[in-house]
């Protein structure tokens, strides 16, 4: 059910950015004012589809019901006459595609979580192929990226390699979609940000690479154009609203983030815990070549200068939580954790390896699965609950050390946003574990915020991205104090338990 939660009593306004946020699990809408404060929020939960172990999809016309649902309900509750212009943030690698002439999908959206094109990635790295895809993209190979979806779809869904091939057929991500229907199938555009995790655009030259097309069978007469992450993107349909609305800033949902925790220099770090993990640090204009399997990605692109980050993804981290409350039974709700896990004074020698789906950074194993190790007769819900928060801040371990060994350097700080941030059990384990001292911000819906600060900027509410930063406000921080020796021992026991479960599918 759609929540809205008013945050100011409702009055005539005129600076209202709306932000829409659409991702894996939930669909957001929040209002902003010209200064970042959040004037309302709506939410609905998105559900998934698995059609068979490894996939994961989403139905398109459901999210498009959403977006116009939590709008609403937004608008409502922020008191607006009408809003300036919209941003957009979307869960990013999930594919669609679509018929140009209806605007109807011809396929459910395959979720980033999906792994049915792990074969494909398999074959390609066999023949050679690796190098150059993440020379140009930046990327590792792996079925996590848009291209494998894309090529499944033209591959077995009936009929499409001939409407592709008669350019009747649209792909995008989620920020596409939404922007076609958006602007009543005006516009068929994507940012650099969504772009650079298809696995198809070349990263240095800011262009769709024609070879990696060829080489996962895409026509380009499918992609969409690819503009400036703050721009103006087209107008909204008329019908939608009452007036066409500027869509005026679209990032993926974790670069977004990055502008939201106003991590616009070099070196900073942010680290958003939802339905995955994500961290990146932001590495200005030059993009890190990569040593230890991570990500160099576009974190945004302003007046046609790009800025790129490094990139760590885990593929499970708030789903570790879901699965104890959905599939076992064993908790009511992701809140009941922290208090679990606080009721402990250690983890009594419990693991918990959440490859639901594979492996990400920096193993990129998809044949790896999920397990539990350490149980005894007197395990209870208690350390599985304990054990599924620390094995988020292992992996986010693995990622910093990986980013440290590319040349990064230790960070002073880490932001962190995302659902789970408001676990302050495990954002002190997390500083404990890291080393690192971790804050988090007054405004959490930072993704939300980040696009709507893009949005801003291209309407003229902000003079530059360092200005608009400026309101970013710390809510708390904490600081590292475990004993070092304790410190390594759980390392330790963590990356004994990775290796066994490495290549388990």
């Amino acid at each position: 059910m759609a929540s809205s939660t008013p945050i100011r009593a409702p009055r005539i306004r005129d600076n209202v950015i709306l932000a829409i946020d659409q991702g894996a699990s939930t669909t957001r809408a929040v209002a902003f004012d010209d200064q970042g404060a959040v004037l309302a929020r709506a939410s609905l939960e998105q559900s998934q589809i698995y059609p068979e172990p490894g996939w994961v999809e989403q139905n398109p016309d459901d999210i498009w019901l959403d977006v116009l649902t939590v709008w609403r309900k937004a608008l409502e509750g922020s008191g607006a006459d009408h809003i300036a212009a919209i941003g957009l943030t979307n869960q990013r690698e999930t594919t669609v595609v679509w018929d140009r002439r209806t605007g109807n999908p011809i396929y459910n959206a395959i979720s980033w979580q999906d792994r049915r094109g792990a074969d494909q990635c398999r074959d390609l790295v066999e023949k050679g192929y690796d190098s150059l895809i993440q020379v140009r993209t930046g990327l590792v190979v792996d079925s996590y990226f848009s291209a494998s979806k894309v090529s499944w779809i033209l591959a077995n869904v009936d009929g499409a390699r001939s409407l592709a091939d008669q350019g009747h057929l649209a792909f995008g991500t989620i920020d596409s979609f939404l922007l076609w229907r958006l602007t009543g199938g005006k516009v068929h555009a994507t940012d650099a940000s969504n772009a650079s995790r298809t696995m198809l655009f070349n990263i240095h030259n800011q262009r769709w690479d024609a070879d990696l097309l060829d080489l996962f069978g895409v026509p380009l007469s499918m992609m969409p154009e690819v503009r400036d992450s703050a721009a103006l993107f087209g107008h909204t349909d008329p019908a939608i609203y009452g007036r066409p609305i500027p869509i005026a800033g679209i990032a993926g949902d974790q670069q977004a983030a990055l502008i939201g925790q106003g991590c616009i220099r070099r070196g900073m770090l942010r680290g958003g815990f939802g339905t995955g993990c994500f961290l990146l640090a932001n590495t200005g204009r030059s993009p890190v070549a990569s040593r230890r399997r991570m990500l160099a990605t576009i974190a945004y692109r302003l007046n046609g200068e790009v800025t790129y980050a490094l990139e760590g993804t885990l593929f499970n981290a708030g789903t570790t939580v879901q699965w104890l409350r959905d599939e076992l039974g064993v908790i009511e709700s992701a809140a009941t954790t922290e208090y679990l896990a606080r009721g402990l004074k250690t983890n009594r020698g419990v693991y918990f390896v959440p490859a639901f789906t594979g492996l990400g950074a920096p193993h990129w194993d998809p044949k790896a699965r999920a397990a539990i190790f350490g149980l005894s007769r007197d395990t209870g819900v208690a350390e599985l609950a304990r054990a599924a928060l620390e094995s988020v801040c292992y992996q986010s371990l693995d990622l910093v050390e990986a980013m440290v060994a590319d040349g990064m350097g230790r960070p002073q700080v880490l932001r962190v946003d995302g659902g789970m941030a408001a676990n302050g059990w495990m954002l002190k384990f997390l500083a404990d574990i890291l080393g690192v001292p971790v804050e988090r911000p007054k405004v959490t819906e930072t993704a939300a915020l980040g696009v709507a600060l893009l949005a801003g900027l291209t309407i003229g509410q902000h003079s530059d991205l360092d200005s608009a930063t400026q309101t970013w406000r710390r809510d708390r921080r904490f600081e590292p104090t475990m004993n070092p020796g304790h410190r390594r021992s759980l390392i330790t026991g963590w990356r004994t338990v990775v290796e066994k479960v490495k290549d388990s599918g």
